[in-house]
């Protein structure tokens, strides 16, 4: 039987949340959720340290994959199927891409990337390509089928169409996650109305675009992706904790560099230390892993790496500021003295921070962080850019909103048993 055709006995479900019930009709799909490195993600959460603040946050990167995949199954079994500008020959393609879009994600991802100068989609391709049990399941399909499932995650594939279902401003990433995440942070911001969504795509050549009809659902989308991203995604609790996250992490990492001597020895963080990590390496990293490391590292002879784990551990997070860069670049400078002088360390516990987000952009090629717009199909057959039909989406299109935040250790800062007067000054200037 051909592989690509070939289907299971009996159609296999996992109940979901968000879209009631995920299904798996292919063998090639089923075996691919079966892998070790699939199964990892069950232990990679989706949101990082943003459970700390919405405590039912626990969701986890193999959840999200598993919906993105079933978006996509919807689209080309249901959406697509026998319309001409669709090739049913990319369908497992385009199944695979989806299910492992996010395989390469390391433990709090972004924020480990960070530090370590990792890049998840390398490692996703990795994994994909290397000699691994997904690219063993993936060959089956054709000696090259790994080759083009990569491609497409990475999108350098000739299948726009594809790629679009997969990553664009309106994909099936998105519209997962957004709905999965405000389920799991109990907000309402995320919701849409995806079905009505789902009903008004249309395939093209290379990408997808939407009956005009449906244009107010999208308007809805897109709000949410906005209110999201502010409510949930740059909330500043979470984004507190990533701090301290990602200091405990410069820490370790700079003990190491000095020849310190640790009681409990970082054995899974030598070869990234040292930037020699390989892919065995990396697929032995999942959050448990790293929590276990702070759990230990709470009783380190290195006060800054035990105060910053118990911090983590315990919930004892920073406090914060709002804080203008452009403005107030010479009260940061004061503020880094004063610090040094208080003998508390700015450079673990004096951190601005800054997030950014564009909600939604027209078309600017060549430029970076190029976007292909949303069009919407009009009646008379032509396409249109979103923005030219919505005054909603052309209110906020190329408009990006950054936001910065001074986090500091404010339980520190009210200690006055030593340094007071300056302990005081630094209060006044934060206003804290």
């Amino acid at each position: 039987m051909d592989v690509l055709s070939e289907k299971l006995n009996e159609e296999k479900v996992f109940k979901d949340p968000v879209h009631r019930y995920i299904h798996v009709r292919d063998k090639i799909i089923w075996d691919l959720i079966g892998t070790k490195e699939f199964q990892r993600l069950r232990r990679i959460k989706q949101l990082g340290t943003t459970f700390l603040t919405f405590h039912g946050a626990e969701h986890s990167r193999f959840n999200h994959s598993l919906g993105v995949y079933e978006i996509v199954r919807r689209i080309v079994d249901d959406v697509f199927a026998r319309r001409p500008e669709w090739d049913e020959n990319d369908r497992l393609l385009t199944l695979c891409a989806a299910l492992l879009h996010d395989l390469g994600h390391g433990p709090f991802s972004h924020a480990f990337e960070k530090v370590f100068d990792l890049d998840h989609e390398e490692f996703t391709r990795a994994i994909i390509l290397g000699n691994t049990e997904v690219n063993a399941i993936l060959s089956r399909a054709g000696a090259d089928f790994p080759k083009h499932v990569a491609e497409v995650i990475a999108k350098t594939s000739d299948k726009k169409q594809v790629i679009s279902l997969i990553s664009s401003q309106i994909d099936a990433d998105r519209m997962d996650y957004l709905q999965r995440d405000a389920y799991f942070t109990g907000v309402s911001y995320g919701f849409f109305d995806m079905e009505r969504i789902l009903r008004v795509m249309r395939p093209r050549e290379d990408q997808v675009v939407f009956k005009h009809s449906g244009m107010h659902a999208i308007e809805d989308y897109i709000m949410s992706r906005y209110q999201m991203y502010w409510q949930v995604y740059f909330h500043p609790v979470s984004r507190g904790a990533e701090v301290i996250l990602t200091k405990i992490l410069h820490r370790a990492k700079d003990l190491h560099g000095q020849g310190y001597e640790f009681k409990n020895e970082p054995l899974h963080f030598y070869s990234i230390f040292e930037g020699s990590v390989t892919l065995e390496d990396y697929l032995k990293l999942d959050e448990s892993i790293i929590l276990f490391y702070f759990q230990m590292w709470q009783e380190e002879g290195d006060f800054i790496l035990s105060d910053l784990c118990r911090r983590f551990v315990n919930r004892n997070l920073f406090k914060f500021a709002e804080f203008d860069p452009a403005r107030e670049y010479k009260k940061l400078t004061e503020l880094t003295d004063l610090f040094r002088k208080a003998g508390i360390d700015p450079d673990y516990y004096l951190v601005l921070d800054s997030s950014s987000d564009l909600p939604y952009d027209f078309y600017r090629p060549g430029e970076e962080e190029e976007r292909l717009p949303i069009n919407l199909l009009m009646k008379n057959g032509d396409l249109r850019e979103l923005s030219r039909e919505s005054a909603i989406v052309e209110a906020i299109s190329g408009k990006r909103r950054t936001d910065h935040k001074l986090y500091f250790p404010g339980d520190f800062l009210l200690d006055e048993s030593t340094k007071k007067n300056i302990k005081k000054q630094i209060r006044s200037i934060l206003d804290y």
